[in-house]
């Protein structure tokens, strides 16, 4: 049955969509890298989870190194699907021992880290289909987390289950931005061969039955970049963990201070433009100084503006903080910050207003979704532009009655724009209509007067 054909029997018989009605859905969420205080997909992962298993769903998370952090009090339970670890500190890029080597897959695994490649999607995917294959009829659904390896092609046929896809943002997008900051022919063509995995990326995206990604910028991306057809891609919002995340009193605040979660080597995140704007903020206002959540560069052009405009100590790099200490830390903000080139959504922007903290955000992809409107939910800077950063940086911190303002309003468009369980309510839906897609394909597929 083709696409067109499936789409007109969901709308002539909305019944399909039910998916079982409102039974429990066992479901399986992978993800080839969970690291939670490194990237968004980690988040995501813990907290959508711990949703899907407050509503009643039996949720078993299937992960390789760093393996996710979950709430496992909550039901959701972990499966180790171990890699080699190739990446794992204090001795990334290692060569593993004879003894570690277990199958082909491992083989692979490792050759492509020593020619340059970033294997991990493509071996993850090969381990969760033989995963999945040893336990078909387990899960009623299989959601993927933006792996996008050959692995999970093939269908329910192959994978026991329908497949439904999460995209944050095409990593084309990444590619682009790193090409661009790369100097040099070696430097770029490093680059190229590390994301030599966006080729395979490209390729199982358009074979996808279903999409969820998480702004109507991805979604634009991901079919400009990909090539998926549009009525394959549905926009489920995520969100912040607004308990966590929320206003306190009676933590301090500090003159000044400004935060953002960053690595300092990503040029997509735009951190070399926020620490020029600092240094054009402290002429006027010595106190300001910048806190980045996140690994510090030793080189590199944020480590060269920070020597060049005097910052060793107006800035500071955390990591490894718990939960706790980061939403202390942005509660005791002025200031956050996303300066950002371009995000598919921006966890942090949604994190910080949901304390109440005010944001100063560029424009860059996504980031306007979440932080609405200039002047009336956040101060909005077009991405890349120092000046403009300076500007607003500036406007904030000296108009107490400003940041009150704007802190009070992006804390109510969190609450009733972007929550985990609004995410894991949309996505169940989606999960439900990926299950009755199967059943028609299956009902059409059987011979007329058949006994199926």
């Amino acid at each position: 049955m083709t696409a067109e054909a499936t789409e007109a029997a969901l709308a002539q018989d909305g019944s399909l969509l039910d998916g079982g009605g409102d039974r429990p859905l066992r479901i399986a969420l992978l993800t080839y890298k969970g690291n939670p205080f490194c990237g968004g997909q980690g988040v995501y992962v813990r907290h959508l989870s711990r949703e899907l298993a407050r509503l009643g769903h039996s949720v078993e998370v299937i992960g390789a190194q760093p393996y996710p952090v979950l709430d496992l009090d909550d039901g959701v339970t972990l499966t180790e699907l171990p890699s080699l670890d190739l990446y794992r500190q204090p001795d990334p890029f290692r060569t593993p021992a004879r003894e570690e080597y277990r199958d082909w897959i491992d083989a692979l695994e490792v050759s492509t880290m020593w020619t340059g490649g970033f294997p991990e999607p493509l071996t993850f995917s090969l381990r969760a289909r033989r995963h999945l294959a040893a336990h078909r009829g387990r899960f009623d659904v299989i959601h993927d987390n933006q792996t996008l390896g050959y692995g999970l092609l093939g269908g329910p046929a192959a994978l026991g289950a329908p497949l439904v896809t999460t995209i944050h943002h095409p990593i084309t997008v990444d590619r682009r931005l790193d090409l661009g900051a790369a100097s040099g022919w070696k430097r770029r063509a490093s680059v190229r061969r590390w994301y030599g995995f966006t080729r395979m990326q490209k390729r199982v995206a358009r074979r996808l039955p279903s999409v969820l990604t998480v702004s109507g910028s991805s979604r634009k991306e991901i079919v400009d970049d990909l090539g998926v057809s549009p009525g394959r891609i549905h926009v489920v919002h995520i969100g912040a963990d607004t308990d966590l995340f929320s206003p306190d009193p009676a933590v301090p605040e500090v003159p000044g201070r400004i935060v953002t979660t960053s690595s300092a080597d990503v040029p997509l995140k735009g951190l070399v433009h926020l620490v020029e704007a600092l240094a054009t903020v402290r002429a006027g206002d010595p106190a300001a100084h910048l806190v980045v959540v996140g690994k510090r560069a030793e080189d590199g052009p944020v480590a060269a503006a920070i020597r060049k405009h005097g910052l060793e100590n107006a800035v500071e790099f955390v990591k490894g903080i718990t939960d706790a200490e980061l939403v202390d830390l942005v509660r005791s903000a002025q200031v956050a910050c996303v300066p950002s080139l371009y995000e598919g959504f921006s966890l942090p922007a949604a994190e910080a207003m949901a304390t109440g903290t005010p944001l100063v955000a560029t424009t860059g992809g996504a980031i306007p979704e979440v932080t609405g409107p200039d002047g009336e939910t956040c101060l909005a800077v077009p991405p890349g532009d120092a000046a403009a950063l300076a500007t607003a940086l500036k406007r904030l911190l000296g108009d107490a009655e400003l940041r009150s303002r704007l802190g009070a309003a992006g804390r109510e468009r969190v609450l009733t724009r972007f929550t985990w369980r609004q995410a894991a309510i949309g996505t169940a839906e989606h999960y439900r209509e990926a299950m009755a897609r199967q059943r028609i394909a299956r009902t059409a597929a059987r011979p007329v007067g058949g006994r199926g």
